[in-house]
C-alpha cells in the first residue's frame, strides 16, 4: 500500500516527541522467540534499532539463541532436555551453547546489524567480566546453569559511549573458571538495571499479558507491579508468562523505569512500542 507523503509527514511529526524523550537514554532490548528466525522479521528489527540508534537511542541489544543451540545438539547426536523451561545443561552442551551463542548467532547478529549501516560490537557475559555467576539452585540438578551474582556494566556503556550497539550473549563466568548459562530474559533485566536504563523491551512470542489466555483481544496494557501476587493468584498470570513477568517486575524494582513485554511477531513492534501514542504488548511499572 502506498503512503501519501502528507501521511508519512504525520507519521514523523507524532514520533518527534517519543524521539526527543528518549534520544541519549539506554534502553535494553531482549531479542528472542520468532522473531529471531524468520527472516523477515529478523531484517525489521535490525532495522528498528538502527533506526534508534540514527536518532540518538543508546540501544543494547541482549539476545537467547535456544533454536539454533538445540538443532546443533541435534546434529551432535545429543538431546535437548528442558525442566521448567530451563535447559539442563552438562559440560558438553555448556560448549555448544558457548560455541552456539557466542559465536555464531552472536555475529550473524552484528553482521546484520552492519549490513543496515548500523554500528555494532559482540560481547558475551565472559567479556570484561561484565556477567558472574554462580551455580543456579534447584530441585533438580540442571548443570551449567548460572544465577547472575554481578554485572559489571563498564564495557557495555564503553561500548555506547564510543557509538556502539553492544550485542550480547549470555554466557557467564563463575569465581573458578566455570562457564554458566544464563536465561536471555534474566540477563535483560539484570544489565537492564545495572545501567539504569529508561526501557527494558522483552520480545516475545505472545501479544502480551492476556486476561483470557485464548482471547487475544484481552490484553492488559498496563500493570503496577505491586499487582502481579494478585494477577498470579487469580491465575491471570501462569506457565511460561511467569518467569518473564518477574524479569519485568525485578527490573522496575531495581530501577528500570519501565518494562514491556511485546509480540516480536509483529514488524516493527519496538517503533510501535516507542514511537507511539497507543503503544504495544504489556508495560510494567
Amino acid at each position: 500500500m502506498e503512503i501519501a507523503n502528507k501521511d508519512r509527514a504525520q507519521v514523523l511529526v507524532q514520533a518527534l516527541p517519543y524521539i526527543q524523550k528518549y534520544a541519549g537514554k539506554t534502553i535494553v532490548v531482549k531479542y528472542g522467540g520468532n522473531a529471531m528466525t524468520d527472516d523477515d522479521l529478523k531484517d525489521a528489527v535490525m532495522s528498528d534499532i538502527v533506526l534508534m540508534q540514527l536518532v540518538g537511542i543508546r540501544v543494547v541489544l541482549v539476545h537467547g539463541g535456544g533454536p539454533e543451540i538445540s538443532a546443533m545438539l541435534k546434529k551432535t547426536g545429543k538431546e535437548s532436555r528442558f525442566v521448567r523451561g530451563m535447559r539442563v545443561t552438562d559440560r558438553e552442551t555448556m560448549d555448544v551453547v558457548q560455541m552456539v551463542l557466542a559465536g555464531k548467532v552472536n555475529k550473524a547478529l552484528v553482521q546484520k546489524l552492519e549490513a543496515h549501516s548500523g554500528k555494532a560490537v559482540g560481547l558475551c557475559g565472559l567479556d570484561g567480566s561484565m556477567l558472574c555467576a554462580e551455580k543456579l539452585t534447584a530441585s533438580e540438578d540442571l548443570g551449567f546453569v548460572g544465577q547472575i551474582t554481578k554485572v559489571n556494566a563498564q564495557i557495555i556503556q564503553d561500548a555506547e559511549n564510543n557509538g556502539y550497539v553492544p550485542v550480547i550473549s549470555t554466557v557467564a563466568g563463575g569465581s573458578h573458571g566455570e562457564v554458566y548459562n544464563i536465561n536471555a530474559d534474566v540477563a535483560a533485566a539484570h544489565i537492564a538495571a545495572s545501567l539504569h536504563a529508561e526501557k527494558l523491551i522483552l520480545m516475545t512470542d505472545v501479544r502480551g499479558l492476556l486476561r483470557d489466555k485464548e482471547d487475544e483481544s484481552t490484553i492488559i496494557p498496563v500493570v503496577q507491579v505491586s499487582t502481579v501476587p494478585k494477577l498470579k493468584k487469580e491465575g491471570i498470570i501462569s506457565g511460561g508468562m511467569i518467569p518473564k513477568i518477574d524479569c519485568c517486575v525485578e527490573a522496575v524494582r531495581s530501577g528500570v523505569r519501565r518494562a514491556h513485554i511485546i509480540d516480536g511477531r509483529i514488524p516493527h513492534s519496538i517503533l510501535v512500542e516507542l514511537f507511539t501514542d497507543e503503544g504495544i504488548g504489556t508495560m510494567f511499572y
